[in-house]
């Protein structure tokens, strides 16, 4: 591997061999307590928004392996996925505002759609930043930065879901 991604390689291995593990532990936390997800619209649009923020982490590490990558092709790619996962946090930040008026918990919601929302920042102003100052370290480290929050967010969750929904 050449280029600037030559430098990035060993984490984005690493990132992407952890975050498909965390990916089925999370897959296998939903379904231990699936009723109570099911039940609750809330969370089960953030499972989804967690899900898909930790699969475009992975996504994006592989990508940034393919031999010959270059800077603003990433940059693409991750402003694809982004954009992607984007409208996927936008329809579950509203699920999550209409479970709150049902069951009357409003006052985290603020939290609970940060959570899954911020990597998303990271990857957006990265992604502009790879295609604008081509080669961009800061927008590799941007988009490690979301990937990690990401990472972080997801087993935050994966706790919510096998333990918070029995209490």
């Amino acid at each position: 591997m050449t280029g600037f991604l030559a430098e990035w390689s060993d984490f984005n291995v690493a990132v992407a061999g952890a975050g498909a593990a965390l990916g089925g532990l999370l897959i296998v936390a939903l379904s231990v307590n699936i009723r109570q997800i099911a039940e609750s619209r809330g969370l089960a649009a953030r499972a989804g928004a967690s899900i898909a923020t930790l699969i475009l982490g992975v996504a994006l590490s592989c990508s940034a392996l393919i031999p010959g990558q270059v800077a603003w092709g990433f940059g693409l790619q991750v402003l694809g996925g982004t954009l992607v996962c984007g409208v996927v946090a936008v329809r579950s930040a509203v699920a999550i505002r209409a479970d709150a008026k049902v069951t009357g918990y409003g006052r985290y919601d603020a939290e609970r759609i940060a959570v899954f929302s911020l990597p998303l920042v990271f990857d957006l102003v990265g992604g502009v930043l790879l295609i604008v100052l081509v080669p961009s370290a800061v927008g590799m480290v941007l988009v490690s930065v979301a990937t990690i929050l990401a990472i972080v967010t997801t087993v935050l969750f994966s706790w919510v879901a096998l333990v918070e929904v029995l209490r």
